[in-house]
């Protein structure tokens, strides 16, 4: 599917000319720091100097001295405490957090993770019963249960009181819980509203050392889980989580926990880990625990102290990624055959598709390939317990919760993000629902938004690229949503020597600009254009700049994301 290259509209020149000045920089990368809201010499000091000091106040978040106050109580006269998190890797980092933190100051603890397959998504009253049987008096909840006000009442009367500690969007009422930390509540003034779930359990674990007066150390120890946690749900990396993934970053790659070092041998890389390598290599490992089997088996490693227990956990949620990748495989071939033997599905603007042997625990990955696949909103549904449960996946700039809020009447349960969610719906209303989100997004979702782009920050000639311009890109890290790799644009380019064709598609060619030097580029999947390619034909390129190392030796490297042949 041909991408449209969108370029970033270049404003306040002004400012970005004495942002360059102040800095001493390429104008380009000043343009780009100000297209980014940094306007200023303090701004971009802070911006590549994030300092733990620039953390916001944890007591600023509302129902904080409650739930500190609570969790002192517990403490104090020996109550049991269960720490209650999702099975994803948000909250399973979050749960590992949590319960290694409040550890130290009580031996009556454990922690519960729901199963995927019998018990679902959020709080469960499966988990309820387990903390009355077992004599818990408090639940802390992280990553979930902003919504699960039904759960939260049935434990009250059971006399188990509740802390929850989530991220998502709450619902028209709050539970009524001892304390509800959740920066997206109307009423909470915390100045960031857009922490990870893990990144919640860290506030809170501050919170308590800035209460009792103890050392930093004791919760800045977990920024590696909470690193993991901010790439995994693809969280935004500014503020509090660009702090947090770069001191975490440190310490995956300087000093990384028992667990988490297993799991960066196991996956074939040990060191120089960026956020990237995290989502593709960590993420992925830790969530096919919670697919395939269940999501204790990922917080055991997570907490891991000794190596050969570590090394165990991680061999074992290592397998379960390989069988993962299986499932994923088959049940997407599946999938896309549904699809394009039906002409209604193809020439809709939203994707429904359902199967009841496909496994739960990859639907969610499934929807994802699909939405890359035909670029539109993605439901891909399940069998399980009785009713349809499924994941969604949404396109750049299209808020698929409102959509989804849109059909609530016709869903059982659901809950999530703009881009992703999850639903539970009764297998009666499958074809009324799928013909209702299809009239929903048809009136609401803009043309423009059904085809991929590429957003272009600015345009420059090779001859920029250099040794002070590659430095200062770099310390633009750590990348994600809101602080994206710069992509950069050249045009009037030709290759130089043959280009080929390497690994499946990939195009690995060649490049200069009139008189500039020749940069290594490699272009994933843009192998089609090995053919379109001429000598001495110009064309332009938009890519990122990176740093290739092999066998010792570093040199820049241009990762091509989109060719156009020039006219």
């Amino acid at each position: 599917m041909e991408k449209r290259w969108v370029h970033n509209e270049i404003t306040n020149r002004e400012v970005i000319d004495e942002l360059t000045h102040q800095l001493t920089i390429d104008r380009s990368l000043a343009e780009i720091l100000v297209s980014r809201g940094i306007t200023t010499f303090e701004e971009a000091r802070h911006f590549f100097r994030p300092q733990i000091a620039h953390l916001h106040d944890p007591f600023l978040m509302k129902d904080m001295e409650t739930a500190i106050n609570r969790i002192d109580v517990a403490i104090a006269e020996g109550q049991h405490i269960l720490i209650y998190g999702d099975y994803d890797v948000d909250g399973t980092t979050a749960v590992a957090l949590a319960y290694q933190f409040f550890r130290q100051f009580t031996k009556h603890i454990a922690y519960y993770i729901p199963d995927r397959h019998s018990e679902g998504y959020g709080i469960s009253t499966q988990g309820i019963d387990y903390a009355r049987e077992n004599g818990f008096h408090l639940i802390i909840a992280l990553d979930c249960g902003i919504r699960s006000n039904d759960k939260v009442a049935y434990a009250n009367s059971l006399g188990i009181d509740f802390i929850i500690c989530d991220h998502h969007l709450p619902g028209a009422e709050i539970p009524n819980a001892v304390a509800v930390l959740d920066p997206k509540r109307e009423d909470c003034e915390y100045p960031f509203k857009e922490l990870s779930g893990c990144g919640i359990g860290f506030k809170l674990a501050q919170a308590y050392c800035t209460a009792k007066d103890l050392p930093d150390e004791l919760y800045e120890r977990y920024l590696d889980l909470c690193m993991v946690s901010i790439a995994a749900d693809i969280v935004p990396i500014v503020d509090e989580n660009r702090v947090m993934a770069y001191y975490g970053l440190l310490k995956l790659n300087e000093n990384p926990s028992t667990g988490l070092k297993a799991l960066m041998q196991i996956s074939g890389k040990t060191e120089n880990y960026s956020i990237m390598d995290v989502v593709f290599m960590l993420a992925p490992r830790i969530n096919a625990a919670g697919r395939m089997g269940h999501a204790n088996e990922a917080v055991k490693m997570l907490l891991s102290e000794e190596e050969f227990i570590a090394d165990e956990q991680s061999a074992l949620i290592n397998l379960q990624n390989t069988e993962r990748k299986s499932f994923d495989k088959d049940i997407t071939l599946e999938a896309l055959a549904i699809i394009e033997q039906n002409e209604v599905l193809i020439n809709r603007k939203t994707t429904v598709v359902f199967n009841e042997s496909w496994n739960k625990g990859v639907i969610g990955i499934v929807a994802s390939r699909l939405t890359e696949k035909y670029y539109r909103p993605t439901i891909v549904l399940t069998h399980s317990n009785g009713n349809y449960t499924g994941s969604a996946r949404s396109v750049m700039g299209y808020d698929l919760y409102e959509a989804l809020v849109e059909c609530s009447d016709l869903l059982i349960q659901f809950g999530g993000h703009k881009y992703a969610a999850g639903l539970t719906i009764s297998p009666e209303n499958l074809s009324i629902f799928a013909d209702r989100f299809e009239q929903v997004v048809a009136k609401s979702i803009h043309p423009s938004l059904l085809i991929p782009e590429i957003n272009i920050d600015t345009e420059i000639d090779f001859t920029q690229i250099n040794g002070k311009f590659f430095r200062v890109l770099s310390q633009m890290a750590p990348f994600g949503p809101q602080n994206m790799a710069p992509v950069f644009c050249t045009k009037n380019i030709t290759f130089v020597g043959t280009p080929q064709i390497v690994g499946t598609n990939h195009l690995k060619i060649n490049v200069k600009q009139q008189n500039s030097a020749i940069f290594e580029a490699i272009g994933f999947n843009l192998g089609e254009f090995e053919k379109l390619l001429k000598p001495n034909q110009p064309f332009s390129i938009c890519y990122t700049i990176e740093e290739n190392n092999w066998k010792d030796k570093k040199r820049l490297q241009l990762n091509i994301k989109g060719i156009k042949m020039e006219v």
